[in-house]
């Protein structure tokens, strides 16, 4: 490891940025170093600028992957190596405003079934059936889930903030029997094969890009997709925003605001709406 990627790092803890943000992170700015075949801390602000240039005309990569190539960037050269240049400030990248994919009850029970490895189908259960975000439900561990009060304890989720949801009874059915079949040897719930650490995100990714295949679901779904579902189907069930926003860890009510777009409900009601306002055409 170089002695500018060993500071970028410590400067990303000491800013207390998530470990998976300092991943994606020092990808990026590896991205620019071997760009240029050169040490970044040795390219000029013009070089920094070009670069940029070339991830959104040339490469034509999207503004969500452009955003944190610029990030990464900024970071760097304005945290570690203490560059304030004009361009970091001209830099722009709007972010893409979309609606999330969401699955129907149905797509959702079917995917989750096709999921073959024990540990990534689970991960994906408690995705779905707690709203866990992917980094939450993959470094669970049995100690987080309390039958007793049958709450599941989220540890250090988004912002370094801890919160409990609900654990439904089927969840802890589940649980008991992956448990029984598959007692992990370690502290994780969901341990990688054959390592001390817990299941990696990028392999319960795969596992759901197969079964997703398997499936037949045109849906692009992720694994993000469960947690989308997740807070879709208690607003159809009439759940408040302020109760799923807390369930979901969002800091902002804005963030949750999103899922009201995508209810049945809420469709049902405009289509009621619409066509009475158009019956007399």
């Amino acid at each position: 490891m170089t002695e500018l990627r060993q500071r970028l790092i410590e400067d990303m803890r000491l800013r207390g940025l998530a470990e998976g943000t300092q991943q994606v992170y020092v990808e990026a700015v590896k991205h620019l170093a071997t760009h240029y075949s050169r040490s970044p801390d040795q390219l000029t602000e013009d070089q920094v600028r070009d670069f940029i240039l070339h991830l959104t005309e040339t490469r034509k990569l999207a503004k969500s992957t452009v955003r944190v190539h610029l990030f990464a960037i900024k970071f760097l050269y304005r945290m570690t190596l203490q560059r304030n240049w004009p361009v970091l400030s001209l830099a722009r990248v709007k972010k893409p405003n979309r609606l999330p994919v969401v699955l129907s009850r149905e797509e959702a029970r079917h995917l989750l079934s096709l999921i073959r490895r024990p540990q990534a189908r689970m991960s994906c259960v408690m995705m779905y059936s707690c709203g866990l975000r992917i980094s939450e439900a993959t470094r669970l561990k049995p100690s987080d889930i309390d039958s007793q009060r049958m709450v599941v304890c989220v540890r250090q989720g988004k912002g370094d903030k801890d919160r409990t949801v609900p654990l439904p009874r089927r969840t802890l059915e589940l649980l008991r029997a992956y448990w029984v079949e598959h007692r992990p040897a370690n502290s994780w719930l969901f341990p990688a094969q054959g390592t001390l650490n817990p299941i990696r995100t990028k392999a319960v990714a795969t596992c759901l890009k197969a079964a997703l295949h398997e499936s037949g679901i045109k849906k692009p779904a992720t694994c993000h997709t469960f947690r989308h579902s997740y807070a879709t189907h208690l607003l159809e069930a009439r759940e408040s925003l302020r109760t799923i926003q807390a369930l979901l860890g969002h800091r902002a009510l804005k963030s949750t605001m999103v899922y009201v777009h995508l209810t049945a409900a809420t469709m049902e009601q405009v289509h009621k709406t619409i066509n009475n306002l158009m019956a007399d055409l």
